[in-house]
């Protein structure tokens, strides 16, 4: 084995996994981690489907942003990919294999945490190959006035991402996250944040055919509407629910506790950073963003894509 160097490429030691149910199609799914050569990068297989196809987790094969972030290649999918992308990158892994046994990930307990738990349990192996890194020497900049969001990457001397969001919420309100150090932070400060959604926002979300999977032990669901106890009857029905459900005090469905004072921000710069390693590298810059979600972080990836095409041509990335 090579010399621990951090200029080399990484992969995992031996295999892990994980089951669970998919968030929005709610089949069971159990997804294993396997170690892979030099320049593989980061490859999803889909176990259940013969030939076993694999798919490259790269921005070109991103064909669906519904609340989650969906790739297809030669019409085998896989659905909610960035919780997985975002733990493979916050660990700092170059090269791996992800076995699935159905078309979603498993959305585990809404966060990235079992994600991360496996990955440090099968340890590391740094390669004989050179890491390829996108050093940011010219910014590129996102925005969309109307839904006033904002995303930059400017130079910086490591990976860093600053995340602001703003809901007109007391329970919420103005809420930033900073991480200078992935290295140090990610698995304790972005990795355990959990998925969450409104109130408001759960039976449209249902009859779009999402959150199949969903429920209130997999997601916080921030109350932003008045309800009353016939609203709470259908939320049981919908989701098949047997136990008893209350209005929090704290503004969050059964008065959940939050895991961090601002975990929806830090849930939401979890995406980021997952959507992000659809470039396929990982980036030397510092990342910003303002009320951003899976739609737009997707465009700012091809925007960087288009900005650096020549890096990406001549690593062949």
């Amino acid at each position: 084995m090579p010399l621990a160097n951090h200029n080399n490429q990484r992969t995992i030691e031996k295999p892990s996994s994980c089951t669970g149910v998919g968030l929005h199609t709610g089949v069971e799914s159990t997804i294993t981690f396997k170690p892979a050569p030099e320049n593989y990068g980061i490859r999803f297989k889909r176990t259940d489907i013969k030939g076993s196809p694999v798919i490259k987790a790269d921005i070109d094969h991103v064909v669906d942003i519904s609340r989650g972030t969906t790739i297809e290649q030669k019409g085998v999918r896989i659905h909610t990919v960035e919780h997985t992308l975002a733990a493979v990158s916050g660990l700092r892994i170059d090269n791996i294999l992800i076995e699935l046994t159905s078309k979603e990930t498993p959305v585990m307990d809404g966060s990235a945490k079992d994600f991360v738990e496996a990955l440090q349990s099968s340890g590391q192996i740094t390669q004989d190959a050179e890491r390829k890194v996108l050093t940011i020497g010219k910014a590129v900049t996102y925005s969309d006035p109307v839904k006033e969001i904002d995303i930059h990457v400017i130079p910086a001397n490591r990976f860093r991402v600053t995340f602001m969001v703003e809901y007109p919420l007391p329970q919420l309100g103005t809420q930033y996250e900073a991480i200078y150090n992935m290295k140090e932070d990610f698995a304790k400060e972005v990795a355990p944040a959990r998925t969450f959604c409104f109130m408001s926002e759960v039976e449209m979300l249902k009859e779009q055919g999402l959150i199949k999977g969903g429920s209130l032990e997999n997601a916080v669901v921030i109350i932003d509407k008045e309800i009353d106890t016939k609203d709470i009857d259908h939320l049981r029905k919908l989701f098949g629910i047997e136990e008893k459900i209350i209005s929090g005090a704290n503004g969050i469905l059964n008065g959940k506790a939050l895991r961090y004072r601002n975990e929806p921000v830090r849930h939401k710069t979890l995406d980021l950073i997952g959507d992000l390693a659809l470039l396929g590298v990982p980036i030397k810059g510092h990342v910003t963003a303002a009320r951003s979600g899976h739609a737009s972080n997707v465009e700012f990836v091809k925007m960087i894509r288009q900005e650096y095409a020549d890096y990406f041509k001549k690593h062949n990335i």
